[in-house]
């Protein structure tokens, strides 16, 4: 039997599927799933658009922090986080200190077949959010790319699939999942 030691911190871009491959992954592994996006919403008592409307995206970005920086401290589990959170080279570092990152590498076309009729997405509220997708994907790869582990997407794997091939990848690194001692 093997328990996690370490927070597995789900990262990449909006459609990767980090909620629903980190959800599916903390089943299999038998922790806890939470959401930075989630944990904002919820303290803040207001949206994501709301918070960002009201106070601003710096504001957003540090409470961010806050919340990944205590999430990280907390009992390990799965965590998904907002697809700009990894920008910050300050979240990077404490998530590589105490956690693991994971990035979901889904190509372009994959990732605007999953968000292009989604109303959620205000960074896609554009005249072109097909192109404005595009622009962010180009900035941010090569963040995504410091991530511990990387783990290619595919439109032919199922939600539960794609979470297995993580748990693989995690599998790689003993000071993740530790083999229990009978």
């Amino acid at each position: 039997m093997v328990h996690l030691a370490k927070t597995v911190v789900m990262v990449g871009m909006m459609g990767a599927g980090k909620t629903a491959v980190g959800t599916a992954l903390a089943r299999q592994l038998g922790v806890e799933f939470k959401d930075s996006d989630e944990e904002i919403v919820r303290a803040a008592n207001m949206t994501i658009a709301e918070i960002f409307e009201r106070d601003g995206e710096p504001f957003f970005r540090a409470r961010e922090s806050e919340v990944i920086a205590r999430l990280l401290r907390g009992v390990p589990c799965v965590l998904s986080t907002g697809g700009g959170a990894f920008l910050s080279e300050a979240n990077r570092r404490l998530i590589h200190d105490i956690g693991v990152s994971v990035w979901l590498r889904a190509d372009l076309d994959l990732l605007w077949q999953r968000v292009r009729h989604k109303t959620t997405r205000p960074l896609l509220r554009t005249p072109n959010p097909r192109e404005t997708l595009r622009e962010l994907y180009e900035a941010r790869l090569p963040h995504y790319a410091k991530a511990d582990l990387t783990v290619d997407s595919s439109p032919n794997l199922s939600v539960e699939e794609m979470a297995t091939r993580v748990r693989q990848a995690l599998l790689t690194r003993p000071d993740v999942l530790v083999e229990d001692q009978a």
